[in-house]
């Protein structure tokens, strides 16, 4: 299989693997104990916390570990919520649904900052909305177009105006260089399973001195901000991933990324007409492709490639299966019926050249064969049975 769905979760790396299984197998101590064991649990935790936030340049008191990066959304949005003055919550048109969930199921009125047809939000609805605001949360990159926001412009429009800023960092944190001192944020969420770690762990940067209020209570783990027992095997796993982030994006992976992603799309772009490519090509990143097929159903696309073995998604995979437009097409005034023939292709360090290219290819005799079975028209999808190949 070309796994190229990046952006729905990574594969964990070997030394990642390697870091956590001592904590799953040999040493399960709960971490708020006084024994031995325990305090051994403790400083690894404590150890992972500082791994994470050389990743992010923060402080590492700065850092506390959640379930996931929902949890760690909520948490954040949770506390603006509890703590900020009277006013609105902010958000952009494009966020994920773990903020704009969260934002509708609280009783604060909500105002949407628009997006350009570029998918980067619009400065000048921005500072209007800003006017109303209480607090604001916008995204670092978008998890379907790749589009990265000019979140220090943003966050320099609310600062003027005192409003606190959160950032849902998840698709950007590895994936390119992510500095809370270059990006003074207020909080930062991130996720493990986005840069090669595991899934269900989190982590939320809440900025030194910044008033806050816990989304969960009991035994006052991580300094009160984060009660229940401390899951030590993804905590280390999640540091270790921190750390190989880190490391490549040093060694400059980003670049390599962006050849593989380049590449594949001069190769399916140049391969099929009506391929259109959505979102800043300037400001994305450099894993990401986002692509319109004109004449096919993205979901008898996905079919095909899953068949042919390439692994990509029609937009967020928390909205995969849904058969709804994306709202963050939409919200960049691409027109539905263009909307329901995308696909998203993410790459990560783990894929290859020979991959990109190959995957180029069956891109390619997919969006022929559906073509030819649907005449040009998007309609209901079929289910193509191997015994049609």
């Amino acid at each position: 299989m070309i796994y190229l769905d990046a952006n729905a979760t990574t594969a964990m790396l070997p030394e990642v693997v390697e870091a956590m299984l001592p904590w799953l197998v040999e040493n399960h101590a709960n971490p708020s104990g006084s024994y031995r064991a325990a305090k051994l649990a403790r400083q690894a935790i404590d150890n992972a916390r500082c791994q994470v936030a050389d990743l992010i340049d923060a402080s590492p008191d700065e850092i506390f570990f959640t379930g996931s990066g929902t949890e760690s959304v909520n948490t954040a949005l949770h506390s603006l919520d509890v703590l900020a003055g009277e006013g609105h919550a902010l958000v952009s048109s494009i966020e994920h649904s773990a903020v704009l969930k969260y934002v509708e199921y609280r009783s604060r009125p909500v105002c949407v900052a628009g997006v350009d047809s570029n998918g980067r939000v619009d400065i000048d609805s921005f500072a209007s909305a800003c006017e109303k605001a209480a607090y604001v949360s916008v995204m670092m990159a978008n998890n379907e177009t790749g589009v990265i926001q000019p979140i220090e412009d943003l966050r320099e429009i609310a600062q003027a105006r005192s409003l606190p800023f959160h950032t849902d960092a998840i698709q950007a944190v590895g994936k390119v260089p992510v500095s809370v001192k270059d990006q003074p944020v207020d909080m930062l969420s991130l996720s493990a399973h986005k840069f090669h770690g595991p899934k269900g762990i989190g982590a939320l940067y809440v900025r030194g001195g910044l008033r806050f209020s816990p989304l969960m209570h009991g035994g006052g783990q991580e300094k009160g901000r984060r009660s229940g027992t401390e899951n030590t095997a993804s905590i280390v796993a999640m540091g270790k991933a921190a750390e190989l982030a880190g490391k490549a994006l040093s060694d400059g992976c980003g670049k390599g990324l962006a050849e593989m992603r380049d590449a594949f799309e001069a190769k399916v772009m140049g391969g099929v007409s009506g391929c259109i490519r959505n979102g800043d090509v300037d400001h994305r990143l450099p894993n990401t492709s986002h692509l319109s097929f004109e004449g096919c159903d993205s979901a008898g696309l996905l079919i095909l490639l899953d068949q042919s073995g390439v692994a990509c998604s029609a937009g967020s995979a928390c909205m995969t299966g849904k058969q709804k437009p994306s709202h963050v097409q939409l919200a960049m005034g691409v027109p539905e019926k263009r909307a329901k023939t995308s696909l998203r292709f993410s790459f990560s360090r783990m894929n290859s050249m020979e991959e990109a290219l190959e995957a180029g290819e069956k891109v390619i005799k997919a969006v022929l064969k559906l073509r030819s079975v649907q005449g040009g028209d998007v309609g209901p999808v079929a289910i193509y049975t191997s015994h049609s190949q």
